[in-house]
């Protein structure tokens, strides 16, 4: 597994690179077919270097991407937490590679029709559901000055190329990557969807339809 470290407005020292050598031979153990290991480390403020620094870790393939980024007092706390972080989000998703195998699995179609009932998810309201494809959500920018209407709610948006994922495949995007909901277009579908986390193994599914 080859070990890339790059630092953005910050050097990076051979202890440094020492260290997270170091700590890559569990990783390699969990994940003996990974090809690379990325580190990304940057200052949270160049006037101000004791506010601490920035850790971004990115495993890559074969398979899903897996990261995770943490801040620090420095660069070795910083990369303490988020290498943790990536540890965790592994092993999840081993326990959930080993829990697929002891049960039968669920088609999207079945789920849908007994109105996800045996998988124990519910759809969105259709509300909500005409709110988000009709536009009528309001968006706020953030870095504009403050309107006459003052709202303390404020909605930033991003934008992001389609990926096509069957459900499962857009869980364990959500798991590696450590958010709670994850965008995507449902390969059986063909609908945009977003998954997202509910109680322990249980999670979410929201389709939108022309109508």
């Amino acid at each position: 597994m080859e070990v890339q470290i790059r630092g953005r407005g910050i050097g990076v020292t051979d202890r440094f690179e020492n260290y997270v050598d170091s700590k890559t031979e569990k990783v390699a153990t969990l994940l003996p077919k990974a090809q690379s290991f990325e580190v990304r480390v940057s200052r949270l403020t160049d006037r101000s270097p004791q506010n601490g620094d920035r850790v971004e870790i990115t495993i890559i393939g074969p398979g899903p991407l897996i990261r995770a980024e943490s801040e620090g007092a420095d660069k070795y706390s910083a990369f303490d937490l988020a290498y943790g972080r990536v540890l965790e989000r592994i092993r999840r998703m081993k326990d959930r590679k080993q829990d697929r195998r002891g049960r039968g699995r669920t088609s999207l179609a079945e789920a849908a029709s007994s109105d996800f009932d045996v998988v124990d998810l519910t759809p969105a309201p259709l509300e909500a559901i005409e709110a988000v494809a009709t536009g009528s959500v309001p968006i706020v920018d953030g870095t504009e000055t403050e309107p006459e209407n003052y709202t303390p709610v404020v909605i930033r948006t991003k934008e992001f190329p389609a990926e096509r994922f069957s459900v499962e495949e857009a869980v364990d995007q959500m798991e590696l990557v450590g958010h709670d909901f994850f965008l995507f277009v449902d390969t059986e579908s063909q609908k945009p969807s977003v998954v997202y986390r509910r109680k322990g193994w249980n999670y979410g599914v929201i389709s939108l339809s022309d109508g």
